[in-house]
């Protein structure tokens, strides 16, 4: 296998982008997420503003995380009057994603890139998770906020990277069915994490 792809979803205060980017620095790699955005807006030609916004959206509209928009595999072409709409920014992220995954080896954090690239023969789906105290603590440490505003800001992100999922993918963002890999970083630790994922790549490509 020429070049192999890590995707990890990850429950807020896990460490589970963490544990991307330790794997990442270690093989020498990039590591990929928020900035898919910039890079599917210089690819498509759509504000990344416009890419953000409509994340906030879907963040801030309980009704519209409801319902679901399939990721279909293609992209609406300019002039089309949905060319900006929602559903084609997934798209373009979408593309870009599957771009990197036959390019290069890399770490794609979050974005649904476990879906996305399901079918792509050399990728690893990873999804990182602990227990709640595990994930307050660690929260605690790098937020000033009280335990009532964490605990209620870690359950509305986790509820958000959800909706998110379930939008795109029409899957349960926790079923362990929808990855090769469910790591729980409170029990291992971040460094084990990325063991396992060494361990699993070599008894499964090598």
């Amino acid at each position: 296998m020429e070049n192999i792809v890590v995707t990890i979803a990850r429950q807020y205060g896990s460490g589970g982008k963490t544990v991307g980017e330790m794997y990442a620095k270690e093989l020498g790699i990039p590591c990929y997420g928020m900035n898919l955005l910039k890079m599917a807006s210089e690819e498509s030609g759509i504000n990344e503003q416009l890419f953000m916004q409509f994340d906030e959206k879907l963040r801030n509209n309980l009704l519209l995380r409801m319902t679901t928009d399939l990721y279909d595999g293609k992209v609406i072409p300019p002039g089309h009057k949905d060319f900006v709409s929602a559903k084609n920014l997934f798209n373009w992220q979408a593309e870009v994603i599957k771009r990197l995954a036959k390019s290069e080896t890399c770490v794609i954090i979050g974005r649904a890139a476990d879906f996305v690239l399901k079918d792509y023969p050399n990728v690893v789906s990873v999804f990182v998770h602990a227990s709640p105290e595990f994930n307050l603590a660690r929260a605690m440490e790098r937020n000033s906020m009280t335990t009532a505003e964490m605990e209620k800001f870690i359950a509305s992100t986790d509820k958000y990277r959800s909706d998110f999922y379930k939008h795109y993918t029409g899957r349960e963002w926790t079923d362990a069915r929808n990855y090769d890999l469910c790591l729980n970083s409170g029990k291992l630790g971040f460094e084990k994490c990325v063991e396992e994922i060494k361990a699993y790549i070599k008894v499964r490509f090598e």
